[in-house]
C-alpha cells in the first residue's frame, strides 16, 4: 500500500492558508488512493489534514506516543492508531510505514521530523522522497539554506536534488514518481 507521512504542527498557524493548503493536501492524499500515516493527534494542521483524509474516503493510521495520549490530543475516529512509548520510536514507525515524507508548516517538531527523514536517507535509514510542502513560501529560507550546504560543501548536489521544496501538486507527482534513493554515503579515510 503507499503511505505518505506527514509531518505538520499541532496548531493551526496565524494565516488562513495553511488550513486551506493542509485540506488541499489531505484531499491529494485521498484522491490519489494513499494512506496518511501522521502523528495521531487531534488539534491543529495534524488534526485537520487526519479529518480531511478520513472525510474523503481515505485511510488514516496515526502514530503517537503514550505521553500524548494521556494529554488526551489522541484522534479517536482513525481506522488505526499506533500508541508508541517515545518521540523516537513514533518517528522511526512513521518512516518504515510510510514511502513518502512530506512535511507541512510547523514549529521546531516538524523541522525536527522531516530533517531526520533526509538525513537517514543519506546514510541509507531512509528511501522514500523527502518533501517540503512550502505553502505562502514557508519554507523559502529552508531551500536557501540547503542550497547554502551545497555551496559550502556539506551537502552534494546529488544528495540536495533528492529533497523537493514545493507547493505544486505536479511537481509532487512527478517526484515521488521518479524517485530514486540516494547512494548511501561513504566516507573517506584520512
Amino acid at each position: 500500500m503507499k503511505r505518505i507521512a506527514i509531518y505538520c504542527g499541532a496548531s493551526k498557524g496565524l494565516n488562513p492558508v495553511y488550513e486551506k493548503n493542509a485540506v488541499k493536501l489531505a484531499k491529494w492524499i485521498a484522491d490519489n488512493g494513499y494512506e496518511l500515516v501522521y502523528g495521531g493527534g487531534k488539534v491543529g494542521l495534524m488534526g485537520i489534514v487526519a479529518d480531511t483524509v478520513l472525510e474523503n474516503g481515505g485511510r488514516v493510521i496515526g502514530v503517537i506516543p503514550q505521553f500524548l495520549v494521556d494529554r488526551e490530543i489522541a484522534h479517536d475516529r482513525l481506522n488505526q492508531l499506533i500508541v508508541t512509548h517515545d518521540m523516537d520510536e513514533r518517528k522511526k514507525k512513521m518512516m518504515e510505514m510510510s514511502n513518502c515524507c512530506i512535511a507541512l508548516p510547523g514549529g521546531p517538531g516538524t523541522l525536527e521530523e522531516i530533517s531526520e527523514a533526509v538525513s537517514w536517507a543519506r546514510v541509507g535509514e531512509n528511501d522514500s522522497p523527502c518533501i517540503f510542502f512550502n505553502v505562502n513560501g514557508y519554507y523559502d529560507l529552508m531551500q536557501s539554506f540547503f542550497n547554502q550546504m551545497v555551496t559550502e560543501g556539506f551537502l552534494s548536489q546529488a544528495d540536495r536534488s533528492k529533497v523537493l521544496i514545493t507547493d505544486s501538486f505536479e511537481k509532487i507527482n512527478a517526484f515521488i514518481e521518479d524517485y530514486v534513493p540516494p547512494k548511501i554515503r561513504q566516507y573517506s579515510k584520512r
